[in-house]
């Protein structure tokens, strides 16, 4: 027996807030199936390096723990199976729909070298997302809560689709329990997510839309005390949910948008269905109806036969859209997807657009950030980081606060911001 050797199972999350969600759904199963010295890796396929990432701490943790067995799951599993069926290092590897199923982790037998090793069907057939309830997370104040999965869409640049499958909801009803019994097990926020949320709702009896079903779960859940949403496509933002973003002062006034590029001719080559107008028009709608909401962006930099003015436009959309928080990703070609295929930027020139858009990036916040000092704040408190001397959390623009005072994670503390430091905004309790 190693003097490595775990006890409980061991996951480790890769990428998106929705594979957050599913860690602590898999880390369940897991402990019910009783396995032990066992490290479950849930990767991301977003781009090629956080599927290097997840190879190379796959490999780490076979060196560190040589008696381990190491199970495999998430998109790039369920994407290229055999890329990690072929590691020496790797004893499962399990589709994105089966991490999912109590089943798959009771069913797994490592006594065996020729147990099926592989678990990975085709994720296009599954036509059903099945509600998973889980009553909390671990070392976390805010939770997660999953209502749906896929996408219908095919951008250009994005391999995700086939490792999640197409759209799919989970019931309202379903959704509405899950927040309950996370808020009666103490949570005062609840993030929505998915991989494309703002497409809930099609395929469900009535065709409920995100916006009925946020206003479902703020009317049968009022003990919530904060709501939140992961990131949207603006373009597929209906009435409901525009009223729900700016009428309703339980939903967070954060938006993260998906935008990928400011230049027309871009969005088009990567199959957007938003032109630039589009979220400019967006952004200033919903800032009229509630003036302090802020906005996050995806962007992409040196996009396949994206030119320097082309990339001025997605840099000028950071000051037209008055983005605060954003997320920066150089492109990175995909195998099997039509971007892969375009005439590429040297990576060169990606990485550095994607500094300037970093640096642009950091100036608004910046901006923001300072024109905190002064105001009053509240601030979910989600770790100590001095006994006695000061916490840390978020406030409800999501801006990261630290507070003089001695609070317990979870607690919802109203303070004044005395300054800004080094990203962080400076707070004293009031």
């Amino acid at each position: 027996m190693s003097e490595n050797r775990t006890s409980a199972p061991q996951i480790v999350t890769f990428g998106c807030r929705l594979n957050t969600y599913e860690s602590e759904v898999m880390k369940g199963h897991a402990e019910e199936a009783g396995l032990e010295n066992t490290f479950i890796f849930n990767t991301c396929a977003v781009t090629a390096e956080a599927t290097r990432q997840a190879r190379q701490a796959i490999r780490r943790t076979r060196r560190e723990n040589p008696d381990a067995n190491i199970v495999v799951t998430g998109c790039a599993a369920q994407i290229n199976p055999a890329e990690f069926a072929d590691m020496e290092e790797v004893n499962r590897v399990i589709g994105n729909q089966e991490k999912l199923e109590a089943k798959s982790w009771k069913a797994l037998d490592f006594s065996t070298e020729d147990s099926e090793r592989v678990l990975v069907n085709d994720i296009m057939s599954v036509k059903e997302t099945a509600p998973q309830l889980i009553n909390g997370f671990e070392e976390r104040t805010r939770a997660f809560v999953q209502v749906q999965n896929g996408c219908d869409h095919r951008c250009t640049f994005c391999i995700i689709p086939f490792g999640r499958g197409n759209s799919r909801s989970v019931p309202a009803g379903e959704v509405v329990t899950q927040v309950k019994r996370l808020v009666e097990n103490g949570y005062q926020e609840v993030i929505i997510t998915g991989v494309d949320i703002t497409s809930y709702g099609p395929d469900l009896p009535g065709k409920p839309s995100l916006g009925k079903l946020c206003q479902q779960i703020l009317k049968h859940v009022p003990d919530l005390k904060r709501l939140r949403l992961s990131s949207i496509d603006s373009i597929e933002t209906d009435e409901d949910l525009f009223r729900v973003i700016t009428e309703e002062e339980r939903m967070m006034p954060h938006l993260h948008l998906s935008l990928q590029a400011g230049d027309n001719m871009i969005l088009k080559r990567m199959k957007r269905r938003h032109s630039r107008e589009d979220s400019i028009e967006f952004c200033q709608r919903v800032r009229a109806a509630r003036p302090d909401v802020v906005f996050g962006a995806d962007i992409i930099a040196g996009f396949p036969t994206e030119t320097e003015e082309m990339f001025e436009n997605s840099l000028r959309l950071v000051d037209d859209c008055d983005l605060t928080f954003l997320h920066v990703f150089p492109y990175s070609e995909r195998e099997g997807t039509p971007a892969a295929k375009m005439p590429q930027m040297p990576k060169a020139v990606r990485k550095e657009r994607a500094d300037r858009l970093r640096a642009k990036g950091q100036e608004s916040m910046d901006r923001f950030m300072s024109g905190q000092v002064g105001g009053l704040v509240e601030i979910l408190v989600e770790k100590t980081l001095k006994q006695g001397e000061s916490v840390i959390g978020h406030t409800a623009h999501f801006a990261p606060a630290r507070l003089m005072a001695d609070l317990p994670s979870g607690t919802l503390a109203k303070a004044r911001v005395s300054g800004y430091q080094e990203g962080i905004l400076i707070c004293e309790p009031i």
